[in-house]
């Protein structure tokens, strides 16, 4: 099951680059605020943050990471945990599940993602020279 965990690979690239979540975290994309949704670079950091299940903190660089053995049901139950913590309705945690899934399905296992509101991308970093 390809799924969305955090990582501290590429952190920095960009300018205002954060990392606060347990690096393997599962992550999910949440919605943005008011602030977040009229820029990737607000203050608050939503709009261009993946959130961590656990932590229920921001990191902006998700990897795609393949998790054997960890189950449809296993997932779902995660998040309805975590958006239960965090004052969200649990009873959408079977729609983010599903949602993050084929959002995940997209992309090959080892990537590293970036957000910019609606938009993600594959985060590169040119090699160093040499």
């Amino acid at each position: 099951m390809k799924l969305l965990v955090a990582t501290s690979k590429t952190q920095g690239a960009r300018e205002n680059d954060f990392d606060h979540c347990v690096e393997g975290e599962l992550i999910w994309i949440a919605p943005c605020c008011d602030d977040g949704e009229d820029s990737a670079d607000s203050e608050c950091g939503c709009g261009r943050s993946f959130d961590g299940l656990n932590s229920h903190l921001g990191t902006t660089t998700a990897l795609v990471a393949e998790l054997p053995g960890f189950t449809y049901s296993d997932y779902a139950e995660a998040i309805r945990s975590s958006l239960a913590a965090q004052g969200w309705p649990p009873e959408a945690a079977d729609d983010v599940a599903t949602g993050l899934l084929a959002f995940a399905s997209r992309w090959e296992v080892g990537t590293v993602l970036e957000r910019r509101c609606e938009w993600f991308a594959e985060r590169l970093v040119s090699a160093p020279p040499g």
